[in-house]
């Protein structure tokens, strides 16, 4: 989970490869009008998220005990609570960094529907995992592989 620009595509995919478990973008799971809205500069609301993070959630539900990695934003605790309604073992893993770094990373970015004036919209929405929540928070800096290996070092065993 995390704001765009913090590197969920990137170290989820890395973090599956590691795992030996399916990726999922959640980008994937947008419908067309959730990608036209974002592409227009306009942040998307409950109504605009409710069917995309149901997607997600069968995703989610449909892989059983077998594992998974999905790169979700996960932005409030009300999605990540329907994220795991029907998965309670669920485990979040925040990207988190600096609005600056990502910011950097959002400008080097080319060929994503999501544009950088959103970044603080979507930093302003964020609601870090709380104390009942099963997650770790996971520093941005570095490289990815030094990201994902944070991440791997985070996760249950």
């Amino acid at each position: 989970m995390g704001v765009s620009g913090s590197g969920k595509s990137t170290v989820g995919g890395l973090l599956a490869e590691r795992l030996g478990v399916p990726y999922a973008e959640a980008d994937d799971f947008h419908p067309p009008a959730n990608i036209a809205k974002m592409s227009a500069g306009h942040p998307l609301d409950d109504e605009d998220r409710a069917p995309w993070l149901d997607a997600i959630a069968a995703w989610i539900t449909g892989r059983g005990d077998r594992g998974g990695v999905v790169s979700c934003s996960a932005l409030r605790r009300r999605y990540r609570d329907r994220l795991r309604k029907d998965s309670p073992g669920l485990f979040f893993l925040h990207l988190d960094g600096s609005e600056e770094l990502i910011a950097a990373r959002l400008a080097a970015r080319t060929g994503h529907f999501m544009p950088a004036g959103l970044l603080r919209s979507q930093l302003e929405a964020l609601e870090p995992l709380e104390a009942d929540e099963a997650g770790a928070v996971v520093a941005i800096g570095g490289d990815p592989g030094q990201i994902s290996e944070r991440a791997l070092a985070a996760l249950p065993r």
